[in-house]
C-alpha cells in the first residue's frame, strides 16, 4: 500500500470516504431499527423463541444463497453502483418486515433482506478498501466504526419508537425513506469507474482459481471462523438482547433497547481506536485481547444477571469484537491467488453462515432452558477468538494486516 500524505488526499477522495461512511452508517441503521422491535414482532405473530430463531436464520440463508455472486456482480457493475442500489433495496425490504402478518411471511422477507445485505456488505467493503488503498493507510476500521454509529442511532430510534407505541410498519417506513434519500446522495460521492485491482496483488489475483494453495485456503478458513465468532456476538445483540432484557429481566421496551445500543456504542469506540492499536501492536494481539474482553464481560453479566450489569456486559462484548470482522476482511482481501474481491466475498459468505446458525442455536437453547443460558454463546465466541487469533499476523504496519498463513491451525491460545 502506497503512503499518501494528508496534503495529497484530494477532495474527490475525501468525498468518497464520506460516501463509504454513509453506506456503512445506513446499513447499521436498518438492522438496529429492527432489533428493538423484535420482541413485539415475535409476540404479534405468535412465535416461540425457537420458532423465532428459525425465522431469523432465513436472513442468513438468503445471504448464503446470494452472497457468493457478489464479487462477480461488483466486477461487472462496480462497487459504487452495486453498493448504492442494494442499500436502497435493503431499506425497502426492511420496511416490509413490519408488514409481515405471520411467521412464514416474516421469514421470507428476512430472506430477502439477508440476500440483499450480503451484496451490500461486499460492495461497501470493496469500495472502502479501494478508498483505503488511495489513502495509503488503514481506515477500514473507521468505516466499520461508522456502521456501529448507525447501529447505535438506529437502536435508540427503534427503542424510542417501541416505547412510544409507534406501529412497526410506520416506524420502518420512515427509516426506509431516510435510507433512500441518504444513498441517492452517496451515488454522487463515491469513486467513479470500475474498481481497479490492487497493484501489489494484481499478478496473484490474475492466476487461475485452482492455483490457490492449500495453505491459503487454510488461512481463509481460520479467518472465516474468527469472523463468524465476531458475528455471533453482534447477532446476540441484534436478535436477543431486547428479548432477554424484557422477558427475563423485566425491563421496559426503551430500556431493553439499551443492551444493543451499548454493544454498538462500544463497538464504535473499539473501531475508532482499532486502526491505531493494530498499527502499534499488530492484529494478533489486538484481536486476542478483544476476545478475552468479550468472554469475561458477558460471562460476568450472565453469572450475576441484572439490567445494569447486562447492559455493561453487552457493551464490553461489543468493544471486544470491534476490530474482529474488519481485520478478517482485510486479511482475506489480501490473500494471494484469488481474483480481486473473491477472498473477501468468500469470507463474507462464511460470515453469513455464522449469522444463520447463531439465532437458531440461541433460540433452541432458550426454549429448552432460558435465554440467559443461550447467550452463553457470546462467551464461547470470545474464547474462540482468543484461540484462533494466532492465524493473524504479528506485523504492526497498517498495510500488513495479512494472515500469517500457518502451516497448521492453532489448537489453543498462543
Amino acid at each position: 500500500m502506497s503512503v499518501t500524505s494528508a496534503a495529497a488526499v484530494t477532495p474527490e477522495l475525501r468525498r468518497a470516504r464520506l460516501g463509504v461512511t454513509l453506506l456503512f452508517m445506513t446499513n447499521g441503521l436498518i438492522w438496529a431499527n429492527l432489533a428493538p422491535r423484535y420482541p413485539e414482532i415475535r409476540r404479534t405473530i405468535g412465535l416461540s423463541y425457537g420458532e423465532f430463531g428459525i425465522a431469523l436464520t432465513f436472513s442468513g440463508f438468503g445471504a448464503l444463497v446470494v452472497g457468493l455472486t457478489a464479487a462477480a456482480i461488483i466486477r461487472r457493475y462496480s462497487s459504487r453502483m452495486v453498493g448504492v442500489t442494494t442499500m436502497i433495496a435493503m431499506g425497502i425490504a426492511a420496511f416490509l418486515v413490519g408488514l409481515a402478518p405471520h411467521g412464514i411471511v416474516f421469514a421470507a422477507v428476512l430472506f430477502a433482506v439477508g440476500a440483499i445485505d450480503s451484496i451490500v456488505d461486499v460492495a461497501q467493503n470493496a469500495h472502502g478498501l479501494r478508498v483505503q488503498r488511495e489513502y495509503g493507510r488503514s481506515i477500514l476500521n473507521a468505516f466499520h466504526g461508522m456502521w456501529s454509529v448507525g447501529a447505535a442511532v438506529g437502536g435508540l430510534m427503534g427503542g424510542a419508537a417501541a416505547g412510544l407505541g409507534i406501529p412497526v410498519a410506520t416506524h420502518l417506513g420512515v427509516v426506509a425513506v431516510i435510507v433512500v434519500i441518504i444513498n441517492l446522495g452517496c451515488a454522487r460521492l463515491l469513486l467513479k469507474g470500475a474498481d481497479p485491482q490492487p497493484a501489489a496483488a494484481s499478478d496473484a489475483h490474475a492466476r487461475a482459481f485452482p492455483k490457490v494453495s492449500a495453505r491459503t485456503w487454510l488461512a481463509l478458513a481460520l479467518l472465516g471462523l474468527i469472523a463468524i465468532a465476531g458475528a455471533w456476538v453482534e447477532d446476540a445483540g441484534i436478535s436477543w438482547s431486547a428479548s432477554y432484557l424484557q422477558d427475563e429481566l423485566l425491563a421496559g421496551p426503551t430500556l431493553a433497547s439499551l443492551g444493543f445500543v451499548a454493544l454498538m456504542a462500544m463497538h464504535f469506540v473499539g473501531r475508532l481506536v482499532g486502526d491505531r492499536l493494530i498499527d502499534r501492536y499488530g492484529a494478533r494481539l489486538v484481536i486476542r485481547v478483544g476476545g478475552a474482553i468479550t468472554a469475561v464481560g458477558m460471562g460476568v453479566a450472565l453469572a450475576w444477571p441484572s439490567v445494569p450489569l447486562t447492559i455493561v456486559g453487552f457493551g464490553l462484548a461489543g468493544l471486544g469484537v470491534a476490530a474482529t470482522i474488519p481485520v478478517a476482511m482485510h486479511a482475506a482481501d489480501e490473500l494471494p491467488g484469488f481474483r480481486a474481491g473473491t477472498g473477501l466475498a468468500i469470507l463474507s459468505w462464511a460470515l453469513r453462515l455464522g449469522f444463520m446458525l447463531s439465532p437458531v442455536v440461541v433460540g433452541a437453547i432458550a426454549d429448552a432452558s432460558s435465554l440467559r443460558v443461550g447467550l452463553l454463546l457470546v462467551t464461547a465466541a470470545g474464547l474462540l477468538i482468543v484461540a484462533l487469533a494466532g492465524a493473524l499476523s504479528t506485523r504492526r504496519a497498517a498495510d500488513r494486516l495479512e494472515p500469517s498463513l500457518p502451516m497448521n491451525p492453532p489448537s489453543g491460545p498462543m
